[in-house]
């Protein structure tokens, strides 16, 4: 428990080195704004020298809700001030790609940072599905393009081995792609492996991977041991799954058709969903990610973005000590896959 706190204290530096002041980049003291109105406040993205919302819209719950909520997911963030999106292609089967392609882009184009992610096991299937991805969402590139899902050493190996990361540098170079990364959530050794592999295949960016307060506890933990390496390499954290894909809760009904209870309740009996979100903004991430599917949920997580103050040394001990009485972490980290 000690390691863990000094490790928090370490990455409390980091943290205010990627935060901006408020009305950077303006000429007065408020937030930045745009002609949508006030935008959360911005985060630097790694190296690069993009700043972004630090609070963004994942499009999975894009690709699976209504029509009408998606609609409206979208135009909520938008209002709230939020200008990152992201999706995948295999999202909803291209949906989420479909709506904003429907959506999003063509009003809001210019005003937001656009994500999308492949999955493809090799480089011909890669440039084919950026190509699909690009027609789906009406625009001629995206602004971060991500290796999606890596799932643990040998899936990285193999995935270099039939051309994925030769593939991707040849969308960056094309201009389809302003930059590149990668993600995945089943294990923190695809991401240290892929880390070791970057100097054979220079100009990736960024690394979207679980982060939250339940991870830090875990012996397999995203937190403890891929992002100390991730800032060592200079990229952009795209923080996901900080209530642990929902499972952070006792009950979770994902749609008519995917429903689901689980016996492992986290949050709220010890656990806020102020506090997790803090925690997970607390670290030294660019933007916090967060499915929606409707907007009630989203309006809740504007507020809390534009409330945060990050969480000082005593309240990450507090917190660190609750979540270590929670029961049944490693149920709620199901997502987690690691080979021993």
């Amino acid at each position: 428990m000690e390691n863990r706190r000094e490790f928090l204290r370490t990455m409390a530096g980091l943290t205010a080195g990627v935060m901006l002041p408020v009305g950077w980049g303006c000429r007065n003291a408020g937030p930045a704004s745009d002609q949508f109105g006030e935008l959360l406040p911005l985060r630097k993205l790694g190296i690069t020298r993009e700043k972004i919302t630090m609070l963004g819209v994942g499009g999975y719950h894009i690709g699976w809700t209504t029509d009408k909520d998606a609609q409206e997911v979208i135009e909520t963030a938008i209002e709230g001030g939020i200008r990152f999106f992201d999706t995948a292609h295999s999202y909803g089967k291209g949906t989420s790609e479909e709506r904003y392609g429907k959506y999003l882009v063509p009003k809001y184009r210019d005003h937001v940072f656009l994500m999308t992610k492949t999955q493809a096991p090799d480089g011909d299937s890669l440039i084919r599905e950026v190509e699909l991805s690009l027609r789906r969402l009406k625009t001629e590139r995206v602004d971060l393009l991500q290796i999606h899902s890596l799932k643990n050493p040998e899936d990285v190996d193999e995935r270099i081995r039939q051309g994925v990361m030769g593939a991707i540098q040849s969308i960056k170079e094309s201009g389809k792609a302003r930059f590149i990364g990668f993600t995945g959530h089943q294990s923190p050794y695809a991401h240290l492996r892929m880390m070791e592999r970057l100097p054979e295949s220079p100009g990736f960016s960024t690394l979207q991977m679980p982060l939250n307060i339940v991870d830090l506890a875990s012996e397999h933990s995203f937190v403890r041991q891929a992002l100390p390496v991730a800032i060592e390499n200079e990229l952009g954290l795209l923080a996901m799954k900080t209530l642990a894909d929902g499972r952070f809760f006792g009950r979770k009904q994902v749609n008519d058709r995917v429903p689901w209870e689980t016996d492992a309740p986290v949050i709220p009996t010890h656990i806020s969903i102020r506090e997790a979100l803090y925690f997970s903004w607390s670290l030294p991430i660019s933007v916090l990610i967060t499915g929606a599917e409707n907007k009630d949920l989203l309006i809740e997580k504007i507020a809390l973005a534009r409330e945060f103050v990050k969480l000082s040394d005593e309240e990450k001990d507090q917190l660190l000590e609750k979540a270590s009485q929670a029961p049944d972490r490693d149920k709620v980290e199901y997502y987690k896959k690691i080979e021993t």
